[in-house]
């Protein structure tokens, strides 16, 4: 990735009357929640501008943590709970040289993997799976190169995934869920564009 492109989501960032993706949490976190306890430990990978983190938090999830590599993300996120009196453990770093210091019980991501380059999300999830509590889930989504990356993330797709390639990393987990779709997207100053995703939901096994 060029130092020189910046992306439209960085910003949407820094300007607190815009929101980059979404306010509202990602369905597959709504449809799964049940499956967590109050006290479970919960991480947000590459969480931009933080809904999803933000929302379980709000629910009464009190071991919630979301790390982005943007500074701008994080600190609209950090106001955000700040302002709502929201407690979250929100801070910056870098998914490919993250290293756990706990294991949780649900790690999630949502349209960032296919940022980094392959080997590094691949080996990303190898490291997030030892890092989960027995009966732990994951929920993870990635672009796939079924369509071409749009002309507002191609220059930042990097590590575009195949179809199902996600899911074999999952052979030896429960897969609860898994969508390979395509959908239609738009953003401000962006004509709409279309995207194909997998999303997966795995769990660990007791």
């Amino acid at each position: 990735m060029s130092k020189d492109l910046v992306p439209f989501w960085e910003e949407a960032y820094q300007d607190e009357n815009t929101v980059a993706f979404s306010s509202e949490p990602n369905a597959t976190v709504k449809e799964f929640e049940h499956l967590l306890g109050n006290q479970s430990k919960i991480i947000d990978i590459g969480c931009g501008e933080g809904q999803n983190a933000f929302y379980l938090a709000k629910q009464g999830y009190c071991n919630v943590n979301a790390f982005d590599i943007s500074e701008h993300g994080i600190a609209k996120l950090q106001q955000k709970c700040e302002k709502e009196g929201i407690r979250l453990n929100a801070f910056t770093a870098d998914l490919t040289t993250y290293q756990f210091e706990h294991k949780y019980d649900m790690i999630m991501s949502f349209g960032t993997l296919h940022f980094v380059q392959k080997n590094d999300w691949k080996a990303f999830i190898n490291r997030a799976k030892e890092f989960t509590n027995a009966g732990g889930i994951h929920i993870m989504q990635i672009f796939t190169d079924t369509v071409p990356a749009s002309d507002d993330i191609a220059p930042f797709a990097i590590g575009l995934a195949k179809d199902e390639e996600i899911k074999e990393l999952y052979n030896d987990w429960e897969i609860l869920q898994f969508k390979s779709y395509i959908f239609e997207d738009e953003h401000h100053g962006v004509p709409k564009h279309l995207h194909a995703s997998n999303k997966i939901v795995a769990r660990r096994s007791l």
